[in-house]
């Protein structure tokens, strides 16, 4: 099995095209086999909620739930930071199915000892 990657994201919709690009990385190594993970901190929280991640930020771009379906279609999984998350008081019940709320104790864990390779927007 391909190693682990993890896609660390910070923006929200404020930067569509970021969290496209993110998007794309996270799709290609999930398509890919590899077990994928994004964590999303700050603005990026509201991205794991339903309905949220709606759009295109380019011409040319694949539309955003485009993007979100393929990853889940393709087994990505998404921690979302839990100060984050609590600050914003936003709600849990609109998780989407493959995302938790976790901090960075559970995303080491999910690491393991064999590492991850990492990108970070």
């Amino acid at each position: 099995m391909p190693g682990k990657a993890v896609v660390s994201l910070t923006t929200g919709l404020e930067d569509t095209e970021k969290v496209t690009v993110a998007f794309l990385v996270a799709v290609g190594a999930a398509e890919s086999g590899r077990p994928t993970l994004m964590f999303l901190t700050k603005e990026a929280v509201r991205l794991a909620l339903d309905g949220t991640a709606v759009g295109v930020a380019c011409d040319g771009c694949p539309p955003l739930p485009d993007l979100l379906k393929r990853y889940a279609d393709a087994g990505g999984r998404y921690f979302v930071c839990p100060i984050c998350f609590d600050a914003k008081a936003l709600d849990k019940g609109t998780l989407l199915s493959n995302a938790e709320v976790a901090g960075t104790v559970p995303l080491w864990e999910w690491i393991g000892d064999e590492g991850a390779t990492t990108f970070s927007y």
